[in-house]
């Protein structure tokens, strides 16, 4: 073979010369003939093999250059002829290649049927890749039609043949090919074919699919062969940028390609390469790119999940972009940090290198969660989640991290917060510290253990080995000075001072003794003597071996002899004790076994406390996080309110301090009408109560009622209420523990099994709540009931008897609201007998809850016995003569003759005494608090159960008369059925009113005739309730207004006569609790007589100020049932309730703003009412504080959203302007108007009302505001708003400056109105005094509409002064003229706008 084949660079240029030897395509045939060709092509396939391709290369090639002629069965045809040559050489080439002695011609051959079927199958791939691309997008519009299935036919067959194909290239590249390229170099050209077939397929946009995978991963296994053994690294990085610049969809692909390289075939060069070319993207180059952006985050995110351990050499090329400005790059940044944390830098195992990685990464996360985008915080907060759930957060960054995610609760973005509370909770259920976290529990063992601790280090301090000074150590110290001492004492001195020294140290007995005496002179520092009785000793002990060496007295000799006293012969181990006598000899060191115990027990004490100290603290932060999450569980967001739900059920599961009050909070949630949030409670309650774990049944269902017992423990009604709904589901769904459940339930009731009493009364009334759902459970065991809570030891427990009657009456057709004949009891059943005989007994006890049973067994009599009045009224007349005889058997007789009206009482009592006993007060008053429960279920009873049952036997008797009619009557209906249904329809309204007449009627005439009993109290009510001063008993006059309210539900008559003296009793009393009682008959009287209450709302508005704070939550919460009800008329008043959006109690504030927040529902209702409030508010009398005046401004203006509401409370306030009086009126009105959300065509209002204010502009409270409405309309405006904003601005602060006399018009530019001529005659609101009295005290900044008289209680006096009053006050342009309560001495309010009710009709059948 005498020519080569090279690939070309276009497919075209194989028809043109080449040099020399160089393969030229000779034949080119048309289409038409391609079939007869393809057929030799085909045999000379079976009879040459694959070096066939040599002669017919023409015929694949003329299959290229009319790629748009030919047929799709042409084209498939020769797809299948090269897969076939290519499988071929892949078959016949290894032999071939192990054959050392292949000849230079044959290895040509080889080569050039390598290269020419290579090329033309990488070609042909790309040419039916492209048309298949083509045809998807040509039939996706035609999905259903006949032509789209078959165009997509062919799509479905090349989807199959594609995968072949690159199996096939694969095959034949992972041999060793490379032996047939002289010197084994392989030409770029025929790598660049193959590699760019395989990017073309990656293009294809449905390469990520699942169904595409098998085709995906045989592509990235040939990019794989190329990159490992044809070096197309480089090439690889660079395409992979590429790819992701312009397709973003091959994020993740383009890291499973990279991880594959990696780690299958060994190049992790390859990431090195693409983290290096992604991180030296400048800021500026990713900000064109745009999409890559996105695509260069997934990317590394994706390729951190794969390959962490061999992204670290690189990581730091990364970093650069945490400080770059596109968010998502910091996010990829920040997770691969967390992959790595994770799973390379995780453990004890690490070594110096990488425990200094892993804190320098997580620093740098610590960082970023406080990032400038909300994205990047919260995706940190996630990384954080990640790397606690896997316990690789170390702890000794736990409490840092904890208080990091706990600021995070306060971020502005609902994701950061979500994001933190998850982490949070991943801290609690992954936490390393306890299974319990409360740090109440921990402070003893704390305690406990500091002083163990403290124990230990004072006994080791006692025990304390003295300092162990080395003799050799202190021998060279001493050294220096002992020898000028030695060559003194050697030099020749006088006899008196030698003999002076022989007769101080004579004495010495042997050699040893001599020694200790010498080694002691030197330990004291007595080196002269030391010296003169070494001298000595040579001279007394020749024979001795400790002095022998004194033989030649020289300074050395003399020294190496004071060493050998003082080291002893070992000088290496040799010790001196200081608190021993100084020996040569070596002193043992004493028992150290002991003392290295000891520190043992030390170390573990204090590695003890400080894993209690990080538990605390874990603890304290826990505690604080709950906090702040309660307040969550009732945000807006539904997402934010699942978290806290999901948060609240991990710390109860750890028990967790104050974890309890998160999962009652949440229970109200029951009621939301947001599915997703009352689902997420619901099941938060199953998962913590009624899915309880144990071995047995018996075992889950005692674990079940011991968890909603402990709920149940001091929960509030609203609690309970809400507990109704789970438990009462729990109990209708047919659970396996439902039946076990009530029996324990059963046994804790009646003291089977030792309990509690908190526990007994948990248990009825989970009692009461399963009979909810299934009668039978208490209905069945009424006489257990009776016996054992309401029996003889019923005054014992009166709390339990209270409960068991609660759970009595939740089998009553009241609570089940049952249809049919309604169930009750006779009288003389033991129930009653029980319950009416504990009233009667309780009435002359004093017994701080007989009034919460009385009022609950009051309640059952009327749901469940027959005929409840007879009953109630035998009650009343046993109790006032038990009263009475009580009275009488303890010698003190009633000075009043009020007591006198009681029923059976004796006429002469009048006279008798002169005090009331205390103990009569107290039975007097549960008296009366009976007489007024009576009558207020007397009158339920009948408006309900009596109305009702005359409604169900209408309609029996009208349907057994309807049954009862002839066959030909219906046909005559049937003719007349438009009259027919008509008539009936008033047939059934004529009778509903009959039957509302005749209660009204029963109401009005009967209950309170002169024959019935609850007469004969109505005036010893109305006389303590007007006189005070005699009835002072606390319990006496609260009894007795409730109850007084409680008989005015009866009739409007009763109501009319009485309401003055009740407004009074609100206005005058000193008692806190008749103050909040009589608000609340007060609102039930507004529900039921809403046209005698009108007048006299102004004094219900009142008490929104008054001094004491159960009081002012009373009233708030009344007003906002009326108001939200539509009972009310929302007036001006509501400015009192927008001064308790300030109030200093965090709950009545709370109420507040939930007032507004639902008032906000009703159409414009804040909008109409913000003039009048404001002009209320900034009343000079009332003196509020400019702050408080600004904190409840800004949250009103919060709820105006329109921007035409906006523009016409723009007009109202400048026009405002004109009336305002005092200064502070003026800046009032400018904050106002700056806390609008400014509109173009509110500036527009703001510029027209110009005069309204312009001569206030001096004025810096007036200035300040206004020019800050500027500052807001400048951002993100226009530039034609910019210009007149800045106009606006300009002219603002020439007025401000000069004043507006000096302002001329030409200097502003700006035209001023045409009544700028005539300024000069203009008379300006005078400036008023600056002085301001002293805020008043709260309740009292008004006067008392009954402060006129002491003596006696009469309708309150008006407070209006005849005098016009300086202070002009304002009322809204869309409301009408406010009617003033409180009315002259001598008259009562009068209706004047009736309150459109509901029919009585309406109300009965609810």
């Amino acid at each position: 073979m005498s020519w080569d084949f090279f690939v070309p660079v276009c497919v075209g240029d194989l028809v043109k010369t080449g040099g020399i030897n160089q393969y030229v395509v000779q034949d080119v045939v048309s289409p038409k003939q391609l079939p007869s060709h393809l057929n030799s092509f085909k045999a000379a396939l079976r009879s040459q093999g694959p070096l066939c391709i040599l002669e017919h290369f023409d015929t694949g090639y003329t299959v290229l250059q009319h790629c748009h002629k030919v047929d799709m069965s042409v084209k498939e045809d020769t797809l299948e002829l090269l897969i076939q040559v290519v499988s071929g050489l892949s078959v016949s080439l290894p032999s071939l290649l192990l054959n050392a002695s292949l000849s230079a011609p044959d290895r040509k051959e080889q080569l050039n049927a390598v290269k020419m079927s290579v090329f033309l199958l990488c070609k042909l791939t790309e040419i039916l890749e492209s048309d298949s691309y083509r045809q998807s997008i040509v039939t996706a519009p035609s999905k259903g039609s006949k032509k789209g299935k078959a165009a997509g036919e062919g799509l479905l067959q090349w989807d199959s043949e594609r995968e072949t194909v690159l199996q096939a290239l694969t095959q034949l590249l992972q041999l060793d090919i490379r032996s047939l390229w002289s010197l084994s170099l392989v030409e770029e050209e025929f790598i660049s074919c193959v590699t760019c077939c395989c990017y073309k397929l990656l293009e294809n946009p449905t390469i990520s699919h699942v169904k595409n995978k098998p085709t995906r991963d045989a592509i990235i296994h040939l990019l794989g062969v190329q990159v490992k053994k044809y070096n197309h690294l480089l090439g690889a990085s660079v395409k992979v940028i590429q790819l992701l610049q312009h397709f973003e969809q091959l994020s993740s692909v383009c890291a499973q390609a990279v991880s594959v390289w990696s780690t299958e075939y060994g190049v992790k060069a390859i990431v090195g390469e693409v983290m290096r070319e992604i991180g030296q993207k400048s800021s500026e180059e990713l900000a064109r790119e745009g999409s890559g952006v996105k695509a260069f985050s997934s990317f590394l995110s994706e390729l951190g999940t794969l390959v962490p351990d061999t992204m670290i050499p690189n990581i730091s090329v990364l970093l650069t972009h945490l400080e770059g400005e596109s968010p998502s790059l910091r996010v990829a940044v920040c997770e691969v940090l967390g992959e790595v944390l994770v799973r390379v830098l995780s453990g004890d195992g690490l070594d110096e290198s990488g425990r200094a990685d892993r804190d320098r990464f997580m620093d740098t996360l610590q960082e970023h969660l406080h990032d400038t985008h909300s994205y990047v915080r919260a995706r940190v907060l996630q990384v954080y989640t990640r790397i606690v759930n896997s316990k690789a957060l170390p702890l000794n960054r736990y409490s840092e991290v904890m208080g990091l995610a706990v600021g995070r609760l306060m971020d502005k973005s609902i994701n950061v917060v979500k994001s933190a509370i998850q982490l949070l909770a991943a801290f609690i259920a992954h936490n390393p510290y306890s299974c319990k976290l409360s740090s109440a529990d921990l402070k003893k063992p704390l305690e406990k253990e500091t002083d163990k601790l403290r124990e230990l280090r004072e006994r080791l301090q006692e025990n304390a080995p003295v300092a162990v000074i080395k003799a050799s150590e202190l021998w060279a110290a001493m050294e220096p000075e002992l020898l000028l001492t030695v060559r003194a004492e050697l030099e020749p001195t006088s006899e008196g001072e030698q003999q002076e020294g022989e007769e101080d140290e004579a004495g010495e007995e042997d050699d040893r003794a001599t020694a200790v005496q010498i080694a002691q002179f030197l330990r004291i520092n007595k080196y002269r003597n030391a010296v003169r009785l070494c001298v000595r000793a040579h001279s007394l002990f020749p024979e001795s071996e400790m002095f022998s060496s004194l033989t030649t007295l020289t300074p050395e000799t003399l020294l190496d002899t004071l060493a050998l006293l003082f080291k002893g012969p070992d000088q290496d181990t040799s010790e001196i004790r200081e608190d021993l006598p100084s020996t040569p000899q070596k002193e043992g060191a004493g028992d150290g076994g002991k003392e290295g115990v000891e520190e043992t027990e030390l170390k573990k004490q204090e590695m003890l406390l400080q894993y209690l100290k990080d538990t605390e603290s874990f603890a304290l932060q826990v505690e604080r996080a709950i906090a702040v999450i309660n307040t969550m569980l009732y945000w807006k967001t539904t997402s934010v309110v699942q978290e806290a739900v999901q948060f609240c059920v991990t710390v109860c599961e750890f028990s967790v301090a104050n974890s309890l009050t998160g999962v009652r909070k949440m229970l109200p949630l029951v009621w939301s009408t947001d599915a997703a949030i009352k689902d997420a409670v619901v099941q938060a309650y199953r998962r913590l109560y009624l899915n309880p774990q144990g071995d047995n049944t018996r075992a889950k269902a005692q674990t079940l009622v011991d968890s909603l017992s402990e709920l149940m423990v001091d929960a509030s009604l609203g609690t309970i209420q809400c507990l109704e709904e789970i438990v009462q589901e729990f109990f209708g769904g047919g659970s396996s523990l439902q039946s076990t459940v009530v029996q324990v339930l059963w046994e804790r009731f009646t003291g089977k099994r030792e309990t509690s009493s908190l526990h007994r009364r948990a248990a009825v009334l989970l009692l009461g709540m399963a009979a909810r759902a299934e009668r039978e459970v208490v209905l069945s065991n009424l006489d257990t009931l009776c016996s054992v809570a309401l029996g003889e030891k019923l005054t014992e427990d009166l709390l339990l008897a209270r409960d068991s009657v609660i759970t009595i009456c939740n089998i009553t057709d009241h609570v089940r609201q049952c249809k049919g004949a309604p169930f009750r009891l006779p009288q003389d059943n033991q129930l009653f007998t029980c319950l009416t005989q504990a009233i009667a007994e309780g009435v002359v006890m004093a017994d701080p809850h007989w009034q919460s049973f009385m009022e609950q067994a009051v309640r059952l009599l009327y749901f469940l016995s027959e005929s409840p009045d007879q009953l109630c009224s035998r009650l009343l007349q046993r109790c006032s003569r038990l009263l009475l005889d009580q009275i009488a058997e303890g010698g003190e007789m009633l000075a009043n003759k009020d007591v006198s009206q009681l029923p059976g009482a004796s006429q002469d009592s009048e006279e008798q005494g002169e005090q009331v006993p205390a103990v009569s007060c107290v039975s007097l008053a549960q008296l009366l608090s009976l007489c007024g429960c009576v009558a207020f279920w007397q009158v339920s009873h009948l408006e309900r159960s009596v109305s009702t049952e005359l409604r169900r036997r209408r309609g029996e008797t009208e349907e057994r008369e309807e049954k009862a009619k002839v066959p030909s009557r219906k046909a005559k209906q049937a003719a007349n059925d438009s009259s027919v249904e008509e008539e009936l329809g008033l047939m059934g309204a004529s009778a509903e009113d009959t039957e509302a007449e005749l209660i009204r009627k029963i109401c009005e005439t009967e209950l309170l005739a002169e024959e019935n009993l609850l007469c004969s109290f109505l005036p010893l009510l109305v006389r303590v309730c007007s006189s005070p001063g005699r009835y002072c008993h606390p319990q006496l006059t609260t009894a007795a207004c409730l109850a007084l309210s409680q008989y005015m539900m009866i009739s409007p008559s009763v109501c009319e006569e009485h309401i003055r003296l009740l407004f009074t009793v609100l206005e005058r009393s000193s008692l806190p609790v008749v103050r909040a009682n009589a608000i609340i008959g007060l609102g039930d009287l507004t529900v039921r007589f809403p046209n005698i209450l009108e007048p006299w709302t102004q004094n219900l508005y009142t008490r929104l100020s008054d001094e004491n704070p159960a009081v002012r939550q009373t009233a708030v919460t009344v007003l906002t049932q009326l108001v939200l009800k539509d009972v009310l008329k929302v007036k001006g008043q509501v400015s009192e309730v927008a001064v308790l959006l300030i109030d200093p109690q965090t709950h009545i504030a709370s109420l507040a703003l939930n007032f507004f927040n639902e008032l906000a529902s009703k159409d414009n209702a804040i909008y109409n009412l913000l003039p009048d409030i404001i002009s209320r508010l900034s009343d000079p009398e009332r003196a509020m504080n400019e702050e408080d005046f600004h904190t409840i401004m800004k949250q009103l203006f919060s709820y105006i959203t329109k921007e035409r509401q906006t523009e016409s409370l723009v007009e109202k306030l400048c026009q405002r302007f004109r009336t305002a009086k005092t200064e502070r009126q003026w800046c009032d009105l400018a904050v106002s108007l700056s806390l609008l959300s400014m509109c173009e065509r509110g500036l527009k209002r703001l510029q027209e009302g110009w005069e309204c204010y312009s001569d206030k502009l001096t004025e810096t409270g007036v200035y300040q505001p206004l020019l800050s409405i500027t500052a807001k309309l400048r951002r993100g405006a226009k530039p034609q708003l910019k210009v007149q904003v800045e106009e606006f601005e300009k002219r603002l602060t020439a007025v401000h400056t000069r004043g507006l006399e000096n302002v001329e018009s030409p200097e502003m530019e700006i035209k001023l109105p045409e009544e700028a001529g005539s300024s000069q005659n203009t008379t300006h609101t005078p400036l008023p005094n600056k002085g301001r009295g002293g805020r008043p005290k709260r309740g009292q900044a008004k006067p008392s509409v009954s402060s006129c008289h002491d003596d006696s209680f009469m309708t309150p006096k008006p407070t209006r002064k005849s005098s016009k009053k300086a202070v002009i006050t304002f009322s809204s342009d869309e409301e009408e003229e406010e009617e003033d309560a409180v009315m002259a001495e001598s008259e009562t309010p009068k209706v004047t706008t009736p309150i459109a009710r509901t029919s009585r009709r309406a109300r009965l059948r609810h």
